[in-house]
């Protein structure tokens, strides 16, 4: 999974994505400049893999990871290219979802780049950039499909999407605000438009609501009605908090939260909405060799989720045995489960569930 962080510069973005890149078991940053994004890549925490450890002692442990990508430089104008918007711009396309970090919070040491703090305008415009940006790429899409399908009738349903979507963004609203179906969705996704990414807002606030936000924030219920328009998530994070938590050690972290009345971190709490706003699911695989977790899709089959082992395990595919995570620990051992009836010989149209705990059985 990759989330790409934006926003308007003094927002808090940086320092967000520095805080929680240092916060993984591992991190990968390279240098930034005025072109390049900023990489880190973090482990995704799992209690379930922690578990497991304990049970087999494993040569490897081996998390899930996400990638989390600072991308800088939105500013006005982007999408006709201001500020090496076109760059940056390309680097949101790369992307899985986007993390929309909103300033909610006054300092009069930090200026914004407005003058003023206002998260109902600093959506717009961000989303003003992506949208028109997004007019230009299907614009050139509409002119292609109107000229070749006067010759290939085919392509009607396609150009009725396109132009359904247009008329959206010719609105001022996003793409992803649009009503398509399967075969419309279908359509839009060979486009690859920025708007149709799924996003979250971050709330970025003061370091006094870090525990929870004030019902008075009036600058976070603002973030919570621009996002209820798209029906997107808003996570409130205090990203000064979160860099003091990224410079603690493990063992100290749980301990300061607790200190603090945080019930869960930023990081945390990223990674959840992350997952669920992908409908990625975990299985884990365990043994004195390696416990490892997997993230697939929803709704993924085992052999399909036997190949993002190896591609020879969803060519060979046999069987999986499958036992669910709580009933392996319940049990104490595999063939604890077993005995009890609890390890399952599954098929080719098994849909793994999340926190299944499979061994493969292939034959190439």
């Amino acid at each position: 999974m990759k989330l790409g962080i934006i926003g308007l510069p003094n927002v808090g973005k940086s320092t967000l994505f520095n805080a929680i890149t240092g916060a993984g078991a591992q991190s990968a940053n390279y240098p930034f400049c005025t072109i390049e994004p900023n990489v880190g890549v973090v482990a995704v925490p799992d209690r379930r893999l922690d578990t497991l450890s304990e049970m087999y002692s494993p040569q490897k442990y081996t998390p899930a990871v996400i990638e989390f990508v600072d991308i800088a430089g939105l500013v006005k104008g982007a999408s006709k290219g201001e500020g090496l918007g076109n760059k940056f711009l390309s680097h949101i396309r790369d992307v899985d979802a986007v993390v929309h970090v909103v300033r909610c919070f006054e300092d009069t040491d930090i200026v914004h780049v407005d003058g003023n703090v206002d998260p109902a305008r600093d959506i717009d415009t961000i989303n003003l950039e992506l949208v028109l940006a997004d007019m230009e790429t299907l614009e050139r899409r509409i002119d292609k499909t109107a000229k070749l399908a006067k010759s290939d009738k085919s392509l009607a349903p396609a150009l009725a999407a396109y132009e359904k979507v247009y008329a959206v963004l010719s609105a001022g609203r996003t793409a992803r605000t649009a009503e398509l179906d399967e075969d419309e969705n279908a359509a839009l996704d060979e486009v690859g438009l920025l708007t149709m990414k799924p996003v979250i807002y971050v709330a970025n606030v003061s370091e006094d609501e870090a525990a929870g936000v004030s019902p008075d924030n009036e600058y976070y219920k603002s973030v919570c009605t621009a996002a209820s328009l798209e029906g997107a998530e808003v996570i409130p994070v205090c990203a000064g908090i979160e860099a003091e938590i990224a410079e603690l050690e493990p063992s100290e972290k749980a301990e300061f939260l607790a200190d603090m009345g945080i019930e869960e971190s930023g990081l945390d709490k990223l990674i959840t909405a992350g997952y669920s706003l992908l409908g990625l699911i975990s299985f884990l695989t365990a043994g004195p060799k390696e416990v490892r977790a997997w993230t697939i899709r929803r709704g993924t089959k085992a052999p399909q989720a036997a190949g993002k082992i190896h591609s020879d395990f969803e060519r060979g595919f046999i069987r999986a045995e499958v036992v669910a995570f709580e009933d392996l620990v319940s049990c104490g051992s595999l063939a604890g489960a077993k005995s009890k009836g609890l390890l399952r010989s599954e098929g080719k149209d098994y849909v793994v569930c999340d926190g299944d705990v499979i061994e493969f059985l292939f034959n190439v």
